[in-house]
């Protein structure tokens, strides 16, 4: 009990804000590797391809994994040894497969669990945390209070994220890569197909691999010659909003519950495979990696906890809080028909006529 009450000074108001992650990553290439980040579709004035803000060839950063993106990579461990006995388990049977909740892009919020017999259960918990109770909700998803859930389809309850991570690069250099496909044999030449008559036929036969197909000035890569940074941030300004009503006691081992598993998801190491060309290592093992605790006043103090230490606190804090009911549920058919119906009443009014076309007439 002495090592869970050390760690109670991060869940007072006189603690620290946040705890702040910085660590260089470089390319399993080296340093001067080229990486692939992510491309975006274009929008909104975007023209799509790298998220890169800043001069092209001088000073500007590149996103190399988002907010979302990270917190989708660092939940599933949860759904891991050594550590899925800190979370109860539960998985939505859809068809053929098995998602576990851990997987769902939206957590206790995604369509997949509210179209199941855990529906009503779930809009009970957010009612809940709408009232200033979390407890309900990190019986059943804790890690949608450590990552962050809105139930955007229903009750509209939030809880903000308390860990969030993002991987970024600095004065990259884009590069374009060219290919060109060969096909096995000229298909066409040697008369085993006919020439393409039209554009239809054309576009067919180059999809297909049955004819040869350039492709040039393709997005290449980067080379950050600035480097790579992870930056992490975990928010105790932001956990220390959770609570179980006025109930002091359960309060406070929500919250040490909370925090054990952000603790664990926080020093939990993310860097690695990514995507295909995008393999990131930390640059140095012995200097990489920096940690502190901000305090609101600007002050800084070194953040010292392991990994290790904070799943053995995790673990014991789990036991005190009592970790929900693992479950299995089926998505359920019938549900989601319903659930699609309600959204389109509400867009519509009820009366078939959309909601905007009927204000604009009452107007």
């Amino acid at each position: 009990m002495a090592d869970v009450q050390k760690f109670d000074r991060y869940l007072e108001d006189t603690g620290p804000a946040a705890l702040v992650l910085r660590e260089r990553l470089v390319p399993v290439e080296g340093p001067d590797g080229v990486l692939f980040p992510p491309t975006y579709a274009a929008g909104d004035g975007f023209p799509g391809g790298y998220n890169i803000d800043g001069d092209l060839n001088g000073s500007n950063v590149c996103l190399i994994d988002s907010v979302g993106s990270q917190a989708n990579r660092i939940e599933p461990i949860f759904g891991r040894e050594p550590y899925r006995d800190l979370v109860p388990q539960v998985t939505i049977t859809a068809g053929e497969r098995e998602i576990s909740l851990l997987e769902a892009g939206h957590r206790a919020g995604d369509a997949i669990v509210r179209c199941s017999e855990l529906q009503e259960t779930l809009q009970q918990a957010f009612r809940e945390l709408l009232k200033g109770n979390a407890t309900p909700l990190a019986k059943i998803a804790p890690t949608s209070l450590v990552f962050g859930v809105w139930d955007s389809r229903d009750t509209q309850a939030k809880s903000p994220r308390v860990v969030s991570s993002t991987i970024r690069a600095f004065d990259v250099r884009k590069l374009t890569r060219s290919a060109q496909y060969v096909p096995a044999t000229e298909y066409v030449a040697t008369n085993l197909l006919e020439e393409p008559s039209d554009k239809a036929t054309k576009k067919a036969y180059a999809e297909r691999g049955f004819v040869h197909v350039p492709a040039s000035g393709s997005p290449g890569g980067v080379i950050a010659k600035g480097g790579i940074r992870r930056e992490a941030t975990l928010s105790l300004a932001a956990l220390r909003l959770l609570s179980a009503g006025n109930d002091r006691e359960q309060t406070r081992a929500l919250r040490r519950y909370v925090f054990g598993l952000a603790m664990t998801a926080f020093t939990f190491n993310v860097s690695g495979y990514l995507r295909q060309g995008c393999s990131l290592v930390l640059e140095n093992p012995n200097d990489a990696r920096r940690i502190e605790e901000v305090y609101p006043t600007g002050q800084r103090e070194p953040f010292t906890v392991t990994h290790e230490q904070a799943l053995a606190y995790a673990k014991q804090v789990a036991r005190d809080f009592g970790v929900g009911e693992s479950r299995k549920v089926s998505f359920d058919t019938e549900r989601a028909k319903r659930d699609i119906k309600e959204q389109s009443k509400g867009e519509t009014g009820g009366d078939g006529e959309k909601k905007g076309k009927a204000k604009r007439s009452r107007a």
